[in-house]
C-alpha cells in the first residue's frame, strides 16, 4: 500500500482547506478526525478522487504514513492538544514530528516540545494565518519548536504557503520551544489593532461627518490604493457596500457585539510579563469586551449623553485627517508588536529575526499589507532601530501626520465619540518621545508609603535612594525595585 507523505488530524474549516491546499500541491494525505462521519463525508464529497485517504484511528493513521511520519493537528487549543499527544505517542517512533497547527498558547507550546522530545520525537508548534481561503489558497505560516523538524516539514510548508508579491513564501523557520505560537499571538494582536481602528476610523467618518456606508466603502477602496493597501482596508470597502435584502447597509442590522477567541488577551499579559506597554492592542481588547455589554451600553446611552457639539469642519479634510491619524495609528500598533516580539526573544533566548517576521506576513495572513516591506527595510538597517518608531521612514511619517491625528482625536472627544485606539496610540507616542515623564512623582508616592525606594538624576543608573518623608521613617528601604 502506498503510504501518504503527511497526516492531518481535523477535519473542521481549516484542517480541510489545508488538506485540499497540500494535495493541490502534489502531496498524499491521510487524514482523520474524531467523528468518523466527518471522515467519511469529507472523503465522499471534497476529496473525492483525490490523492487523499481516510483512517478510523490514531494508529490507524500512523500506520498509513511514511518514514518519519508528519502528522500535523489542527483541533480546538487546549486539552484536545494534549489528548491527540498522549494518543500519539505509542503510535510513533523516534524521528516523527508532530506539528500542532492550531492557536495554542505558546507557553503550552514548549512544555509539549519538551514532552515529545523526551521520547526522542520532534515537536512543532505553527502559527498559521489565513482564515478558511488562505489555508486553501496560500496561508501565511510561521514554525517553531524542534528545529531538526525543520528539513523535514519545510518542503510541505513551503509549497502550501502564501507567495509574497516577489515571490519568496510567506514561511520560514522562527526558532525554538514556544516561538512559532508567540509569533503568532503577536500578529493576532496587531490584527486586533488594525481592526479596531479600521472601525473607530468608520465611526468618525459616520457620526462626525455624517457619511453613509457606501460613501465611507468608497473612502476606504480609495485608501487602499495608497500607503494604507491591505487586506483589512480592502474587505472593510467590500463590507460596507454590502447591502441587505431590503437595500439598506448590511453593516447596520450587524449586532454591535464583538467576539473573540483569546489570543489578542494573551498578547496584552504577555506584554504584562515583559514590562511592554502594549496600550493599543490593550485597548482594542477592552473594546471587544465593551461591545458585548450591549445591554448595558443601550441602558447607559438614556443616561450618559454624548456631548452636543456638532463637528463643523469639511468633511473632505476629516476624512483625509482621518487617512492620516489612521496611518499614524498603525506605525504605533506594528511598534507595540514588534517591541513584544524583541522583549520576548530576549528573555527566552528565541533569536528572533524582526524583519524577517514581517516578511512572513506579506502574503496569506489577515493583517498582509504593502507597509510589510517597510518594516523589514527598517529591521534591516544597521544598526536596527530600538522601535520601530525610529526608523527614519517611520519618524517622517509620524511627524507629518501627527497635526491630523491631533485634530482627529481631538474632533472626537468634544463630540463624544470613542476612539480609544486612536487616542491610547497618540498618547504612546507622546510618551515614548517625552525626555521626562510624571513618573518621578509616581515613584516618590511609591517611596513615601512603601519605601520602595528611587534612583536619582544626579547619580548613576542602579544606585537607589530613600528619603525619610514624614520624619517618622527610618533607612530601611525596600529590597526590590523592578523598572
Amino acid at each position: 500500500m502506498t503510504q501518504a507523505d503527511i497526516g492531518l488530524i481535523g477535519l473542521a474549516v481549516m484542517g480541510e482547506n489545508l488538506v485540499m491546499n497540500m494535495e493541490s500541491k502534489g502531496f498524499s494525505v491521510a487524514v482523520y478526525n474524531r467523528g468518523a462521519e466527518k471522515t467519511r463525508a469529507f472523503l465522499a464529497s471534497r476529496a473525492s478522487g483525490k490523492n487523499i485517504t481516510g483512517a478510523y484511528s490514531l494508529p490507524e493513521l500512523c500506520q498509513s504514513l511514511s518514514r518519519p511520519r508528519r502528522v500535523m493537528l489542527m483541533v480546538k487549543a487546549g486539552d484536545p492538544v494534549d489528548a491527540l499527544i498522549e494518543g500519539l505517542l505509542p503510535c510513533l517512533e523516534p524521528g516523527d514530528v508532530i506539528i500542532d497547527g492550531g492557536n495554542s498558547h505558546y507557553a503550552d507550546t514548549a512544555r509539549r516540545a519538551v514532552l515529545v522530545e523526551s521520547r526522542g520525537l520532534l515537536y512543532v508548534g505553527t502559527g498559521v494565518s489565513g482564515g478558511e481561503e488562505g489555508a486553501l489558497l496560500g496561508p501565511s505560516i510561521m514554525p517553531g519548536g524542534s528545529a531538526a523538524a525543520w528539513p523535514l516539514i519545510s518542503p510541505v510548508f513551503r509549497a502550501i504557503c502564501a507567495k509574497a508579491p516577489d515571490g519568496s513564501p510567506c514561511c520560514d523557520w522562527v526558532g525554538g520551544g514556544g516561538a512559532g505560537h508567540f509569533v503568532k499571538m503577536v500578529h493576532n494582536g496587531i490584527e486586533y489593532g488594525d481592526m479596531q481602528l479600521i472601525c473607530e476610523a468608520y465611526h468618525i467618518l459616520r457620526e462626525l461627518a455624517g457619511l453613509t456606508p457606501k460613501e465611507i466603502s468608497a473612502v476606504f477602496a480609495q485608501w487602499a490604493k495608497g500607503e494604507l493597501s491591505g487586506y483589512l482596508v480592502e474587505i472593510t470597502a467590500d463590507i460596507l457596500a454590502a447591502e441587505d435584502a431590503d437595500g439598506s447597509p448590511l453593516v447596520d442590522k450587524i449586532l454591535d457585539a464583538a467576539g473573540q477567541k483569546g489570543t489578542g488577551k494573551w498578547a496584552c499579559v504577555a506584554a504584562l510579563h515583559e514590562g511592554v506597554p502594549l496600550t493599543l492592542i490593550s485597548e482594542a481588547v477592552y473594546a471587544r469586551c465593551l461591545s458585548a455589554l450591549c445591554d448595558e451600553r443601550r441602558a447607559a446611552s438614556t443616561l450618559l449623553r454624548r456631548p452636543a457639539d456638532a463637528y463643523r469642519g469639511e468633511k473632505a479634510e476629516l476624512a483625509e485627517d482621518v487617512r492620516q491619524a489612521l496611518y499614524a495609528s498603525k506605525i504605533v500598533s506594528y511598534a507595540q508588536g514588534f517591541a513584544l516580539l524583541s522583549a520576548a526573544s530576549a528573555a527566552e533566548g528565541w533569536g528572533l529575526d524582526l524583519g524577517a517576521i514581517a516578511l512572513l506576513w506579506r502574503g496569506g495572513c489577515i493583517i498582509r499589507s504593502a507597509f510589510l516591506s517597510d518594516i523589514k527595510e527598517a529591521y534591516s538597517a544597521s544598526p536596527a532601530p530600538q522601535n520601530l518608531m525610529l526608523a527614519p521612514r517611520f519618524t517622517d511619517i509620524l511627524l507629518s501626520h501627527t497635526p491630523a491625528w491631533r485634530r482627529v482625536c481631538s474632533a472626537a472627544a468634544l463630540c463624544g465619540i470613542p476612539a480609544p485606539a486612536f487616542m491610547s496610540a497618540l498618547a504612546y507616542f507622546d510618551g515614548y518621545g517625552s525626555a521626562r515623564l510624571p513618573a518621578s512623582l509616581l515613584q516618590a508616592q511609591r517611596d513615601y508609603f512603601g519605601a520602595h525606594g528611587f534612583e536619582r538624576t544626579d547619580a548613576p543608573r542602579g544606585e537607589f535612594f530613600h528619603h525619610n518623608w514624614t520624619g517618622r521613617g527610618g533607612d530601611t528601604a525596600a529590597s526590590t525595585y523592578t523598572v
